[in-house]
C-alpha cells in the first residue's frame, strides 16, 4: 500500500508543479483529491513515507490556491 500511495503522490505531484505557475492553478484542484486519496491509501500502510509525501503534495496545492486566492 505504501508503494501504491507514493505513486499516486507522483500523479498528484504531476498536477501540482504545472499548478505553481500563474494562470494555471487550475490543476491544483484535480491535484487535492489525488492527494487525498492517495494520503488514505498511505494511512492504510504500515509505513508512514507515503502518507506524508502525500500530505506534503496537498499542503503545497492548498497553500498556492489560497495565495492565489482560489481557495474560500
Amino acid at each position: 500500500m505504501n508503494i501504491l500511495s507514493i505513486l499516486i503522490g507522483l500523479v498528484a505531484l504531476v498536477f501540482v508543479i504545472p499548478g505553481l505557475i500563474p494562470l494555471l492553478g487550475v490543476f491544483n484542484y484535480i491535484a487535492i483529491p489525488i492527494a487525498v486519496v492517495g494520503a488514505a491509501a498511505g494511512i492504510l500502510s504500515s509505513r508512514t513515507s507515503g502518507r506524508n509525501f502525500n500530505l506534503f503534495v496537498l499542503v503545497v496545492a492548498v497553500i498556492r490556491l489560497s495565495l492565489g486566492g482560489g481557495l474560500i
